[in-house]
């Protein structure tokens, strides 16, 4: 009997060269073949589900894929990793899990904890004997994980995204939560209120914002020094460290250094302002950081792979802000329909250097220029940091 991957992405590539030996299905291969590992590499139409004694299935895989339904012993990867899995904090929830894992490694790396998962190392790398796994956790493992569970999981507010891959925002929001009913009266999970009444033997501390999360776990807000939208994904990290360590290291928790594409502020040759959020790849996320500059004149960078999702969220609240939008990608169409409706004022840009561009001609020095595309970056871009990239270039260039 064999052991089949489905997809051959980040995750399942490493599962293939740490243990070898397995048949690896994915739409791309036209012809078998056979790597250095080992494995052999399989068109889809060559599976045969009573060969096949176990399916690990790539996180992203579509749920609806041929492959998914003949399988007949579907895991995540957390599943096949959960007997040797060490203790673990999941962290899931739409928008902040790579901030907030990132901020609970750096306040727990000192007693060994390791993190991984989403952020971009597959459990396949990581220590099977650190302390502690910190696993920022997506929707599409949790729909697929059916065994694992943590000893703690934190989820940050739920909004609409990946409503192509789901179906709704309902099952989507149904992954991220169904976690809880396999947790068990000594682990702890950290939500938010309005999940209050999910049923689970976890013990849970439920949050109606920062203020009242910060009240619950005794944490000083004047010593976090992290502005909204990054305050709840810090406060999240503060409350599993005091629950882990029963402490808060705020001095620890100042040194935390934020990555690029978030909210990341460029001055040009002229000293204008030019803000690279380009891993606001939905809705709320978008929304989120033009709260933060609601006060300025905006020239907003819009559009992508919307993901099958609805802005009308983001349009009505930007219905009273100073704004224009300048918008690229594969939905433009869909966008400056949402402008036409809520009478917003919008370019059809098509792509981001062209927006760069006329947006140049007009930002004066006390207005914002953003890009915070709402959407992801596939339809013209490797990946949301290759967008990140270009942009700052352009912003570099325009000089030149």
């Amino acid at each position: 009997m064999k052991k089949s991957l489905f997809g051959y992405g980040t995750t399942t590539k490493a599962l293939a060269q740490k243990l070898g030996g397995f048949d690896i299905y994915d739409d791309n291969f036209k012809k078998p073949l056979k790597d250095e590992f080992n494995n052999n590499l399989l068109p889809t139409n060559h599976f045969n589900p009573s060969l096949s004694s176990l399916e690990i299935v790539s996180p992203g895989f579509p749920k609806d894929h041929i492959l998914v339904k003949q399988a007949r012993n579907l895991i995540s990867e957390y599943d096949f990793f959960y007997d040797i899995m060490p203790r673990s904090v999941w962290i899931s929830g739409t928008n902040g899990k790579t901030t907030t894992t990132q901020i609970t490694q750096h306040l727990l790396k000192h007693v060994g904890a390791v993190m991984g998962a989403n952020i971009g190392i597959p459990l396949a790398n990581l220590n099977p004997y650190a302390k502690l796994w910190i696993l920022e956790t997506s929707s599409f493992t949790l729909h697929y994980t059916k065994l694992a569970k943590p000893e703690i999981y934190a989820l940050l507010p739920i909004s609409t995204d990946h409503i192509s891959w789901h179906g709704s925002f309902k099952a989507y929001e149904e992954a991220k939560l169904s976690v809880l009913y396999r947790m068990q009266k000594c682990d702890k999970v950290i939500l938010p209120q309005i999940y209050a009444d999910i049923p689970t033997k976890a013990d849970k501390i439920t949050y109606k914002d920062e203020k009242d999360l910060a009240q619950k776990m005794e944490i000083d807000l004047k010593k976090v020094n992290f502005k909204k939208p990054f305050l709840i994904d810090a406060l999240i990290a503060c409350s599993i460290k005091k629950i882990i360590l029963k402490d808060i290291n705020y001095k620890l928790l100042s040194t935390f250094k934020m990555e690029e594409n978030k909210l990341e502020e460029l001055k040009d040759h002229l000293g204008r302002t030019w803000i690279n959020d380009t891993k606001a790849t939905n809705e709320n996320a978008t929304l989120e950081a033009l709260k933060r500059y609601k006060d300025k004149k905006i020239y907003l960078i819009i559009g992508g792979d919307d993901k099958g999702m609805e802005f009308n969220n983001l349009f009505n609240f930007m219905q009273k802000l100073d704004i224009a939008l300048y918008i690229i990608g594969s939905n433009i169409q869909k966008l400056n329909s949402y402008a036409k409706d809520y009478k917003i004022k919008a370019y059809q840009c098509h792509f981001l250097k062209d927006a760069i561009k006329e947006i140049s001609k007009e930002l004066k020095n006390n207005e914002i220029a953003i890009l915070s595309p709402a959407c992801a970056s596939l339809d013209q871009f490797s990946s949301y940091k290759e967008r990140g990239e270009i942009f700052k270039k352009e912003i570099k260039d325009l000089n030149n």
